[in-house]
């Protein structure tokens, strides 16, 4: 597949920059210095075309340093210089207090293409949000939509109105739980319903153009609170869609508590004749499926409504009943009314769709499909709700569920795991097999890879994030609009800004926009392409979808079976591991790829929910790759790195990504209830005080280091600054620096303690976020020692022995990944202006010592048909997903750090 290449900084923005920077008294200087300072830029649709309709956006844009005072207003306008109406918002700022992020949200209607930000108050919209209180509700008024919000107890909305009509009522959510996994023999499987409960409502932003209230609370039923989960509701002007983001955490019991369905329910008020009432489900692709309650159609000859009646009923338009022949009119009582629906996608290549009368009668089989993008719409002449899912073949069991859409009150329900569905199994898939004692769980460790330790294979404490948009409407949509509704769920618009305006942010370390032209550079582009082509094509080819597993991909490839690994101990689910989510990120960075966006936000919204326990002795740190995401008795706080969803965030300003970085701040306290080197030889200074503990520099406080750095950008607490500052200061203090590797760590201060005066080297101290994460570091923090330890260790990590060896006394084992720290030495050599030293890193990176796989500049893919697999796929033997992101990172890095001599050190290659 052939990609666009990213344009350069257009004209016609760097004309407005130019005119921004004179605005702010930055001097006139030229367009390209404007460039780098004004606080202006073009915005883009990630799809590229506008879209045709959209519900309401809300998008990060990054600032140059000293640009822009945080009390600068912004607004967008089009082409034209007509002015949209904004919302605007900073989200992080710079050292010198200047704005570094800038949140906007812009309300729903057509998406117009053109649109830029320039300096200036923003327009308020014809028809703003508003939001009210009183003692017990929050209201929301949006146009001719008001939606009631009650500030404790079952309902997210008690009621809302389009038009002065009651259009909704009772929105919550659904929980169904059984005490067993499936019907055991006695015949006796006792479910149980819980709804949600909330404790707590917050306004976090009260429009013109956006408005978005939190609830905090649980689901209960029957004496029990659990499930906690928090949900956001978001309002924009101009928009009759309410989006819905659930976030909840499974803190049950994995052997006794076996969640049957999960969802979110409305009730619709139905007053139409039921002849007058539709019901739409999105089919496949553009497909729609649409029919009334009562039919008109397809009657016997002497019960024809005619043309117009038959028309008017598909499209959804009403009928008037006098208009019908006598005979049908006095008849319409035999015919059918067809109260509850039923769409249910059970795996991600089939779906189901059944109607039938009411409770009590048989279900009939209406149609059937593959993949569906999950939308439903129960209502009349009248008014009426749709209610859909993101994500839905892809997270499938899913379902869609109408009821009682023949009586006065019909209840839409949208279920993130579908009741149809066995019920989910969080349980552990293996058990101890006899060990009783970490010698022998090492041993088998070295046989199948997995950390395996008994009761550390807990479920408790995961979560699930899940996006769903609900609409009112006045009357039933056409089939069009409906279609393009559908559309919108499965694949919202999102305004964003080119590789080269977050390029020139100065945002987010070493990388550069794609560049092949020269004839090296073009194969390492080619091969950074076929790479991230070749993973997104594996999601589908492998079918790496479901509830828990959407968005992560497979560690290592068996081509003996010509299968990934997903039954083999700590070679299954990756997990994050070696910084995959990075290699998306930095790869849709510098290329702009709407398809890399779209896959690194599945694996966000996965890596940091899944793999990540958010309550229990385990919060705030992840599981290291295993064949269940909770599986494997690693657990780490590289794996919850925040360094791993901070691009996402200040690309969408999302609320939950926010959220899960903050809780992390302090989750460096967990170490003192996690050894995660309790299976090791004993680390120096292991007999410690309480609030000392042990920790190493790159895996826990590189990961540490991604949250303090993300928290004091976006709050300008120095608190976070000076933790940081503490461990850089004591790092750069001890003897070895940071070839000691890992010392004893104070978590009051976040100082480390010692000497220092011991060599301890691994492979994995680089390779979790804290390169990308000290390049951005040592931008914004001038701490000299600090640096000359970062740069000596960058230096010399791939160094000959000799030159280890006169380092630090000895040459230490340890420091394989090769090619993957080539990185390491282009930073030092771009930094200290080493020509002779960028010529080693491409020596380095260019070579195969190290390399998990093979050589992943020659991999490729062959045709695997016939007997010897399940369905003939296409393999790359050699790919594994350490070596494809490390190198793909050290790719990404290494030509913007020492592109220009790339074909020089190519040359000498040959």
């Amino acid at each position: 597949m052939k990609h666009a290449p990213a344009t350069a900084l257009s004209r016609r923005e760097l004309l407005v920059l130019s005119a921004a920077a004179a605005a702010l008294g930055l001097g006139a200087g030229s367009a390209a210095a404007a460039a780098t300072l004004a606080p202006t830029t073009d915005l883009r649709w990630l799809d590229g075309e506008p879209p045709a309709f959209q519900d309401g956006a809300t998008f990060g844009v990054p600032w140059p340093r000293g640009a822009l005072k945080p009390t600068q207003a912004l607004k967008i306008v089009g082409k034209a210089g007509e002015e949209i109406p904004t919302q605007s918002w900073p989200i992080a700022y710079w050292p010198d207090g200047s704005l570094k992020w800038s949140a906007h949200a812009v309300g729903g209607g057509e998406g117009r293409d053109g649109l830029s930000i320039v300096p200036g108050k923003a327009k308020v919209p014809a028809a703003p949000v508003t939001v009210t209180q009183t003692a017990d509700l929050i209201t929301v008024t949006s146009g001719d939509l008001i939606w009631r919000l009650p500030k404790s107890g079952a309902d997210l909305v008690s009621e809302a109105s389009r038009g002065g009509r009651v259009t909704l009522r009772g929105l919550r959510l659904v929980a169904i739980a059984q005490d067993q996994p499936t019907l055991e023999p006695d015949g006796v499987v006792r479910s149980s319903r819980y709804e949600s409960w909330f404790s707590t409502v917050t306004v976090e932003q009260a429009g013109p153009v956006r408005a978005v209230v939190r609830f905090d609370g649980v689901h209960r039923g029957g004496g029990r609170d659990w499930l906690p989960v928090t949900v956001r509701l978001y309002f924009h002007a101009g928009s009759d869609a309410v989006r819905i983001v659930h976030s909840f955490i499974h803190d049950g019991d994995p052997a006794k508590d076996f969640i049957r369905g999960l969802g979110v329910t409305a009730r619709v008020p139905m007053t139409d004749e039921t002849h007058n009432r539709h019901v739409r489900l999105s089919g496949e692709e553009v497909g729609v499926f649409g029919e009334a309650v009562r039919t008109l159609t397809g009657l016997r000859s002497r019960g024809d409504p005619g043309a117009a009646a038959r028309e008017a009923q598909i499209a959804g338009r009403a009928v008037a009943t006098e208009t019908l022949p006598p005979k049908l009119r006095a008849g319409l009582k035999w015919i059918p009314e067809w109260g509850d629906f039923s769409l249910s996608q059970l795996t991600p290549d089939g779906f189901t769709l059944r109607k039938r009368t009411s409770m009590g009668h048989a279900w009939i089989d209406s149609n059937a499909g593959q993949r569906t993008r999950g939308l439903a719409y129960v209502g009349g002449a009248s008014g009426g709700v749709a209610l859909g899912l993101k994500d839905f073949w892809q997270r499938a069991p899913t379902g869609l569920d109408i009821r009682n859409a023949h009586t006065d009150l019909a209840e839409l329900t949208a279920w993130m795991w579908s009741p149809e569905a066995p019920a989910m199994d969080v349980r552990p898939y293996r058990s101890a097999n006899g060990m009783d004692s970490h010698a022998e769980e090492l041993e088998g460790l070295d046989i199948t890879y997995e950390d395996y330790e008994a009761g550390w294979d807990d479920a408790r404490g995961i979560a699930r994030t899940s996006e769903l948009t609900l609409w009112m409407f006045g009357a039933t949509p056409s089939h069009d609009a409906f279609s393009a509704m559908a559309s919108r769920v499965a694949d919202p618009p999102r305004l964003t800004v080119s590789p080269q305006r977050l390029k020139a942010a100065g945002v987010f370390g070493d990388w550069d926009v794609v560049d092949g032209s020269t004839p090296t550079r073009k194969r390492i582009e080619d091969r950074l392409t076929y790479l991230i082509d070749y993973y997104m094509k594996e999601v589908d080819q492998r079918r790496w979808y479901g509830f828990w597993s959407y968005g992560d991909v497979m560690h290592t490839y068996d081509p003996d079976r010509h299968m990934w690994r997903y039954d083999v101990g700590g070679y299954a689910w990756d997990n994050s591991e070696l910084s995959t989510d990075l290699w998306l990120w930095y790869t849709y960075l510098r290329t702009g790829r709407a398809d890399v966006f779209k896959f690194a936000e599945a694996m966000t919204r996965h890596t940091g929910e899944v793999d990540v326990y958010h309550l229990g002795r385990f919060k705030g740190f992840g599981t290291r790759h295993g064949v269940q995401h909770w599986s494997d008795s690693s657990k780490q706080p590289r794996v919850s790195n925040v360094a791993y969803r901070r691009i996402y965030y200040y690309l969408t300003a999302d609320e939950r990504v926010g959220d899960l970085m903050r809780a992390l701040v302090t989750s460096d306290s967990a170490l003192e209830v996690v050894d995660i080197s309790r299976k090791l030889p004993p680390s120096p200074g292991r007999e410690r005080p309480k609030g000392v503990v042990a920790s190493g520099f790159g895996t826990s406080w590189g990961a540490f280091l991604g949250a303090w750095l993300t928290e004091w950008e976006r709050t300008r607490d120095p608190r976070w600054r000076d933790r940081i500052l503490n461990g850089m200061n004591s790092i750069a203090g001890m003897k070895k620096r940071w070839f000691a590797g890992e010392a004893p760590y104070d978590l009051k201060t976040g100082k480390f303690l010692g000497e220092g005066d011991y060599v301890s080297v691994s492979h994995l101290n680089a390779v979790f976020g804290v390169v990308e994460m000290t390049s951005e570091l040592l931008d914004l923090l001038d701490v000299p020692a600090y640096r000359q330890a970062w740069l000596e260790y960058c230096r010399y990590y791939n160094a000959p022995p000799s030159e280890l060896k006169a380092l630090l006394g000895r040459a230490p084992g340890g420091h394989n990944l090769g090619d993957a720290h080539s990185r390491l030495t282009a930073y030092a050599a771009k930094q200290e202006n080493d020509h002779a030293l960028a010529l080693r890193a491409w020596s380095e990176f260019f070579g195969k010592a190290g390399r998990e796989g093979g050589d992943l500049m020659v991999s490729q893919t062959r045709r695997i048909a016939g007997a010897a697999v399940l369905r003939p796929i296409d393999e790359d033997s050699v790919v594994s997903t350490n070596a494809a992101a490390q190198w793909s990172l050290a790719a990404i890095q290494n030509l913007a750090l020492i592109g220009d001599s790339l074909e020089e050190a190519a040359a000498m290659s040959r």
